[in-house]
């Protein structure tokens, strides 16, 4: 058999790829099996971050729900807190309006007397003045300073 030169070559090409093989395949492994380690071990800490996201977001989620909850509580007292200010306010008013007309009232009453005595006032002078011209205009002095000496007289009964 004849061996030439390109048989040669092949037969060296796979001596050093076996041995390549032979002597390189356990640090492939070992490289592969690191590689594949270190994407096991991302997998782990995604999965790890992931559900810390998702307790995370559970969490947030709560809270939202209780913040909206609460919200609603205080929108609620809010709410009632004004309607208690409003009947409070109704209530004053009514008070007020009420002390008011009775003060006008009063106001009134106070006024109407005034008018009356007022009047009565004027009346009695009226009723004097008119008196006093009847009497002098027909009254004669005689009967005048009887009529006086009988009021003195009764006067200074009455007082003793």
């Amino acid at each position: 058999m004849e061996v030439d030169e390109t048989f040669i070559v092949a037969i060296a090409f796979i001596i050093f790829v076996a041995l390549m093989l032979w002597k390189g395949m356990s640090k492939i492994t070992e490289g592969l099996d690191k590689r594949a380690n270190e994407i096991r071990r991302q997998l782990d800490e995604a999965q790890k971050l992931r559900e810390e996201a998702q307790a995370a977001l559970a969490g947030y989620q709560r809270q939202q729900r209780d913040a909206l909850t609460e919200a609603e509580e205080i929108i609620a007292h809010a709410q009632e807190e004004a309607e208690r200010m409003r009947s409070e306010a109704e209530t004053t008013l009514a008070a007020t309006l009420k002390r008011r007309e009775e003060q006008a009232m009063d106001r009134i009453g106070q006024a109407e007397a005034k008018a009356v005595r007022d009047v009565r006032d004027q009346a009695v002078d009226i009723a004097i003045e008119v008196s006093a011209r009847l009497i002098t205009d027909n009254m004669s002095t005689e009967v005048q300073n009887s009529t006086i000496e009988d009021v003195t007289d009764n006067l200074a009964n009455k007082l003793q």
